[in-house]
């Protein structure tokens, strides 16, 4: 599920004729001006006359340190009085404040309270925020049901990513009878205002065939757009089209492309996927040094088809030196999570093996392990 939505921003001067309203309104325009030592000084007075427009403005400018230190316990009090005077936004960044635990202690009950006022309010990332708190059950029992409530509300006043947990709903089915055409329905809204995941989420409904007619051209068309954006999920996903061919020209060069950009951000699938074609030599010299390489870094992230292949490597003495001890080692792992090929490859492997080595490579698998599979050859 997204994170909470945070906003800051500066309440306008809406109200004329009283004594504050022209200290707001100045302070208002020499904010936009960058001006915050006269911002400040004019939201202080107005807010000192109990203008909760002008207590809000003075806690997002201690929230963020413009004309002043940034103090947050400052910004938490700023934010009391004009909460309390039912603003809604004032309410939402308060919320925030206790959720982060930034000027106050971290409450999540609190949080909850908070937005729940402003929610009701009609506030949209609010309702949005009061979702999260439903779906995960931070300051409130967890209820996917009342989750999915705040999430429409949210969505249908246009906040993207409460279109996108709510996608998220339907497709799992959380709160909601399962629903994929919902699911598409609520994903093309947020994709269509550029929300990466929503994006890659919709290109896999369409290469999958749920929700709508199977499309691989539309899939890549959305694949596409999340990858422009750096999602590395969607990089994958390209590479692996352009490698079946699915929805366009069949192109190993073109996947070993999107593959490395995936990898280089550390996607394990995308690391074992390079390793598979500097194996092969797709696009590439065959290169089992370089497929040595990608299978670590994808084998030390614990994906179980790398250990096995990494395993298989060593055991062959391909890329490496042959190493029945390091090729039992990453059988043991790959095996431990129900491989049934290393299960397989591991006992073929131990039958190679003196007592003395399998003992060895048991050894080194609990130091690697230690180590969270850092430096383990």
């Amino acid at each position: 599920m997204s994170k909470y939505l945070k906003l800051l921003f500066l309440a306008l001067a809406l109200c004329v004729g009283t004594v504050w309203a022209g200290d707001l309104e100045d302070g208002v325009t020499a904010h936009e001006k960058k001006d915050f030592t006269t911002a400040l000084r004019k939201f202080k007075s107005a807010a000192a006359q109990g203008n909760a427009d002008a207590q809000l403005n003075l806690g997002v400018m201690y929230d963020n340190g413009q004309g002043v230190t940034q103090d947050y316990a400052e910004a938490v009090r700023w934010y009391k009085l004009a909460a309390e005077q039912g603003l809604a936004l004032a309410q939402f960044n308060l919320g925030n404040a206790y959720g982060d635990g930034k000027g106050v202690v971290q409450d999540y009950a609190e949080a909850f309270r908070w937005y729940k006022l402003a929610a009701v309010q009609g506030f949209a990332s609010a309702q949005f925020n009061l979702g999260n708190s439903y779906y995960t059950g931070q300051g409130v029992v967890q209820d996917y049901a009342e989750a999915v409530r705040w999430y429409k509300l949210a969505a249908v006043q246009g906040v993207a990513r409460a279109q996108f947990n709510l996608a998220l709903n339907y497709a799992n089915g959380q709160g909601v009878v399962q629903d994929y055409a919902e699911a598409v329905r609520w994903y093309k809204l947020a994709a269509a205002q550029g929300l990466a995941q929503a994006q890659i989420d919709l290109g896999i409904m369409y290469r999958t065939g749920q929700g709508v007619v199977q499309d691989y051209s539309e899939a890549m068309r959305w694949y596409k757009l999340a990858a422009a954006k750096g999602l590395a999920q969607a990089q994958l996903n390209l590479g692996v089209m352009y490698s079946n061919g699915q929805g366009v020209a069949q192109n190993y060069a073109e996947a070993m492309r999107w593959y490395k950009l995936a990898a280089g951000q550390g996607h394990a699938n995308a690391q074992f996927n390079l390793g598979v074609m500097y194996r092969n030599g797709r696009s590439v010299m065959q290169d089992n040094a370089e497929a040595v390489r990608w299978y670590k870094l994808s084998a030390a992230q614990g994906l179980a088809v790398a250990q096995t292949n990494l395993g298989y490597m060593y055991g062959n003495g391909q890329g490496v030196a042959q190493d029945y001890v390091r090729a039992y080692m990453w059988y043991y792992f790959a095996a431990v999570t129900g491989h049934a090929e290393s299960v397989k490859n591991r006992d073929i492997t131990a039958t190679l093996m003196t007592p003395q080595q399998i003992a060895e490579a048991q050894k080194l698998a609990r130091e690697c392990q230690a180590r969270n599979f850092k430096n383990c050859d």
